[in-house]
């Protein structure tokens, strides 16, 4: 049989070849470098002008690695549609899709703030328009449809539970967290409104999936054990969802007032504080949790992976929910907080960044998956999922 690879020219054919293992969880690393621009500035401080156009280059940085993925993934869907069905029916590697989503809403809502003295404000409006209106769609539609595949399609054991089926379920989040930048652009009354309103329904349908998905993932490392060196990062998307959803209530009460009335506006300023709070208590236990099993998996030899780049985008939205708690709160507490965590994110992203980089000049990266040991044999219905890259 000939293959596509020998149908095309001599020159289209080992460009197609690189990107065969090219998944949907490289999005996080667009993810992860738009948290580094705009947690920065979102945080509660005074930054000099000469940080705030060093943050602007790393928004910028974050939309070009968009761009090159969005191309790169689809000549993988036209030249390895084989390696992509894979993907979607790997109970480890479809919930990755939700990235997709999430890295089209960092990059977008990272216009209106780190991009705008660079763009412009109509050209940044316009662009997180596009992105924030393709992400939600396609943040929804992974909400629904790889919960759907994981029940009819995949072989799952309790004991595969892993923070990444968290993915799909935070996108929605993001929606609700970055969608009242959007508010102010739409005309007054009925359309300002529904945007709002959306959000926190988007809050709701996320909050009440994770609640949902949290106690299998931590009954799994209570029952079963640590996870597999090479994917204990994950641990840290699970701060995803706690910081997203302090820092959309935070962002749903800022836009709120004119837009609902009154009494609703105060009310929702009123329960991102009682909401916030608590969950970021939640989220300090958690995160010194994984950096207790990052440490012990470092000294027990954990090498670089893409899994790295999990821990960047959930440190930056606990440090964007700090910051919406200073505002909220006035409290220096919050403030401090907020700085620390994201010295801790700039930390994660330069050891993931510095990965990566080394990896694609090796090509190691983009080589066929290596065996994750401990994980489990394809024989329980996993495929590519088992293998880090």
């Amino acid at each position: 049989m000939v293959t596509v690879a020998q149908t095309l020219p001599a020159t289209r054919a080992p460009r197609a070849a690189r990107v065969r293992h090219l998944g949907p969880n490289w999005y996080a690393s667009v993810m992860g470098t738009a948290a580094v621009g705009t947690a920065g500035t979102a945080l509660p401080v005074g930054l000099p002008a000469g940080l705030h156009t060093l943050l602007a280059g790393v928004w910028a940085l974050s939309l070009l690695m968009l761009v090159t993925l969005l191309a790169a993934r689809t000549l993988h869907w036209v030249h390895h549609r084989d390696q992509a069905r894979a993907h979607l029916l790997d109970p480890a590697m479809a919930p990755f899709y939700g990235c997709l989503s999430m890295a089209l809403l960092a990059v977008g809502g990272g216009a209106p703030t780190a991009g705008r003295d660079w763009l412009g404000t109509g050209a940044a409006v316009a662009l997180d328009t596009v992105l924030y209106t393709a992400g939600t769609a396609i943040g929804l539609v992974a909400a629904v449809a790889v919960p759907y595949l994981m029940s009819v399609r995949h072989r799952i054991e309790p004991s595969h539970a892993s923070p990444v089926w968290l993915l799909p379920l935070v996108a929605p989040m993001v929606s609700a967290a970055l969608g009242p930048l959007l508010v102010p652009h739409l005309p007054p009354g009925q359309p300002r409104a529904t945007l709002l309103l959306a959000c926190l329904a988007m809050f709701g349908l996320s909050l009440f999936a994770t609640l949902l998905m949290l106690p299998l993932v931590l009954g799994r490392l209570i029952t079963s054990g640590p996870l597999p060196l090479a994917l204990t990062p994950t641990l840290f998307l699970v701060l995803g969802p706690l910081g997203q959803s302090t820092t959309a209530l935070g962002s749903i009460a800022n836009a709120a007032p004119g837009v609902v009335p009154a009494a609703h506006a105060h009310g929702l300023a009123v329960f991102s504080v009682l909401y916030g709070v608590p969950v970021m208590g939640f989220a300090l236990m958690w995160l010194a949790l994984s950096l207790a099993h990052l440490v012990r998996a470092r000294r027990q030899g954990m090498r670089f992976a893409m899994t790295w780049w999990g821990t960047t985008f959930p440190l930056g939205t606990c440090v964007t929910g700090a910051a919406a708690l200073t505002r909220h709160t006035s409290l220096t507490a919050f403030q401090a907080l907020s700085v620390g965590l994201y010295v801790l994110l700039l930390a994660a992203w330069l050891a993931a960044a510095s990965g990566t980089v080394r990896g694609l000049l090796s090509g190691e990266l983009l080589a066929g998956p290596r065996p994750v040991s401990g994980a489990p044999t394809p024989e329980t219905g996993r495929t590519t999922s088992d293998r880090a890259r």
